[in-house]
């Protein structure tokens, strides 16, 4: 028997969509810390297996993780139940404990920045009186979550680059199963005059530049998707502009109508760990204006599917990359985005996590 273990499905990003991939594809069972109401990702979907949602939602931001902290270590004795467990997430790891007799996979997706090199940055976001108690909460997890994942059998990574942090801050070795993409569900449906914003809206994703850029740009159209905790002052900026659309979370067949008739996508996040993103643009058959460092260099190829800046660019150098990807040039880079994408179709990824199992 095969369980998928995820955090949690709050808002409909990546690793939530993966975790469903997992356990629908494999016929797996699904459990995770809580579920909001009216999730997208739930809608038509039909899992083979058994839901166990473990009921960790709280409001309160820091009181929720905690729970979710307390959820996956204490109320999972149900795993003894199972030979091979997939984990997926910060927290979900943690259940690992209960499953000391059978195959433990863990699928990072991404190293918990805000536990590592990114801690100081969140720290800085909260109130000063805030940060002792989030700097004892960092350390409680990060203890637990370290001590977790030196417990599983096969730990896999999404790119060299998070192989790479994997190795650096434990020691540990890990094999690379790139994330899935079904290149049929992103399709190139033509050209209109826009380019495209699909990260998520918060300060390492940058999105904030990316609308300052486009407000210097006023010949050019800007639609940015997704949100997050900085999606407020996303807004205020693009209120600003005349050629700046913010629209929020919007549901998956708009988003793929969006990349498939875009010109092209702008996706600049800082050190990103893998970043489907690129990969949806580009099976879509539209090239990624994008930064040259961490998984944008294993998916975007410069000047073939896309053009890659310095990790840190300014708002001259997107200009200058928009410019530079023009409608004309984004057809003619049309054929290797398609081509690019096949390299992370979904059997592929399947494929090697049956291997693991």
């Amino acid at each position: 028997m095969i369980i998928v273990l995820h955090d949690c499905f709050e808002s409909p990003e990546g690793e939530g969509r993966l975790a469903l991939n997992l356990a629908q594809t494999l016929k797996a069972d699904l459990g995770y810390g809580f579920k909001s109401p009216n999730h997208p990702f739930f809608d038509d979907l039909s899992l083979h297996g058994k839901e166990f949602p473990l009921g960790a939602f709280v409001q309160i931001p820091l009181l929720r993780q905690y729970n979710l902290v307390r959820a996956f270590a204490n109320k999972t004795q149900f795993l003894k139940d199972y030979n091979r467990i997939i984990y997926s997430g910060v927290f979900a790891p943690l259940a690992v404990r209960n499953h000391p007799h059978g195959k433990n996979i863990y699928y990072c997706e991404n190293i918990p920045r805000f536990l590592y090199d990114q801690k100081d940055f969140f720290l800085s976001l909260v109130r000063p009186w805030q940060r002792p108690v989030l700097y004892a909460f960092y350390n409680f997890l990060r203890s637990r979550y370290e001590e977790s994942i030196r417990k599983m059998d096969v730990i896999a990574a999404s790119s060299k680059h998070v192989q790479q942090r994997i190795k650096k801050l434990f020691g540990l070795d890990s094999v690379v199963v790139p994330p899935p993409c079904d290149p049929e569900k992103f399709v190139w449906l033509g050209q209109e005059d826009f380019y495209l914003s699909t990260s998520r809206h918060d300060p390492l994703k940058r999105v904030d530049l990316v609308v300052d850029a486009f407000r210097d740009l006023p010949d050019k159209k800007l639609i940015v998707v997704s949100g997050g905790p900085e999606l407020k002052q996303v807004q205020e900026a693009a209120d600003k502009t005349h050629n700046v659309k913010v629209l929020g979370w919007v549901l998956e067949e708009e988003l793929r109508e969006l990349l498939g008739r875009c010109i092209a996508t702008v996706y600049i996040p800082q050190d990103e760990d893998f970043g489907m993103s690129p990969v949806e643009s580009m099976a879509a058959g539209k090239p990624v204006i994008g930064v040259a460092e961490g998984g944008l260099l294993e998916t975007v190829v410069h000047e073939q599917t896309g053009f890659l800046m310095k990790p840190d660019p300014s708002i001259v150098e997107i200009i200058e990359a928009v410019l530079t990807i023009s409608p004309e040039e984004a057809k003619k880079m049309r054929p290797a985005c398609e081509e690019r994408a096949q390299m992370f179709r979904q059997e592929l990824f399947i494929n090697a996590m049956k291997e693991l199992l």
